[in-house]
């Protein structure tokens, strides 16, 4: 039994939910409720002692972070395959995945916090706010940065600057095929989907308009079957990422 417990709105939710629908994998869906809190309770932690969704549960025994579920994925139900066979195609295939978990995924966030999450702490006092992001395993100084005001423009510029920059890359990428690492579909392009996703849902379509391979990338994306079946109704409502 598989078992996702995992937020509509979150990011790398987003990004396993993806793999499990391009693999047409039976799973039972476990909602976790930020505004609840319940990314921070004892039950959950003691599953994910990072505090945070993505937590994939199989057979009773959990495993944590997005990637390395998207991993677990292919290696659990190798067909149809979304890591290359060839070792090298895999490695490239890696570096694209870590450049993006580093990269676009981190920089996201901040656009994204300060759009729809930081006016959830504008009623609470300092103290509060601070006993509150004290309780976080993770992030605990990401949201202290954000705080009850948001990131400085200059933070925002920053993880603009990165996004764009990753955009780039990814336009020369696809010069040698439809997909970042050639003509195959891989979990590089399935972790960089809910960044620009996202950046659609912040009006931010605009930093890619004059990138035409990107561009076409992304309708290519929207076309998968499992586009629509990771991206249900109310998961473009924005709330805290992941």
């Amino acid at each position: 039994m598989l078992e996702l417990y995992n937020s509509p709105v979150s990011t790398c939710s987003q990004k396993v939910r993806i793999v499990l629908a391009e693999k047409g994998i039976a799973w039972e869906d476990r909602r976790i409720n930020f505004q609840a809190q319940e990314h921070l309770s004892e039950a959950y932690l003691q599953l994910n002692p990072n505090g945070v969704v993505p937590t994939l549960v199989h057979d009773g025994r959990p495993i944590v972070d997005s990637s390395v579920i998207n991993e677990y994925l292919e290696d659990l139900f190798p067909e149809p395959r979304l890591v290359p066979v060839d070792p090298y195609e895999r490695a490239r295939m890696r570096a694209w995945r870590q450049f993006i978990d580093e990269v676009p995924t981190s920089a996201i966030r901040i656009p994204s916090f300060n759009a729809f999450v930081r006016h959830i702490w504008g009623p609470m006092s300092e103290e509060d706010f601070r006993n509150f992001t004290g309780r976080m395993p993770l992030r605990k100084h990401f949201y202290r940065k954000m705080g009850p005001e948001g990131f400085r423009k200059d933070d925002v510029d920053e993880a603009l600057e990165k996004l764009r920059a990753t955009f780039e890359r990814a336009e020369k990428s696809l010069a040698d095929g439809p997909w970042l690492c050639g003509e195959m579909f891989t979990l590089a392009d399935v972790s960089l989907t809910p960044s620009i996703v996202r950046m659609v849902d912040l009006d931010l379509a605009h930093l890619w308009a004059d990138l035409p391979r990107f561009s076409d990338w992304f309708r290519r994306i929207q076309a998968r079957p499992s586009f629509a079946i990771a991206y249900y109704p109310g998961t473009r409502q924005l709330g805290p990422a992941c």
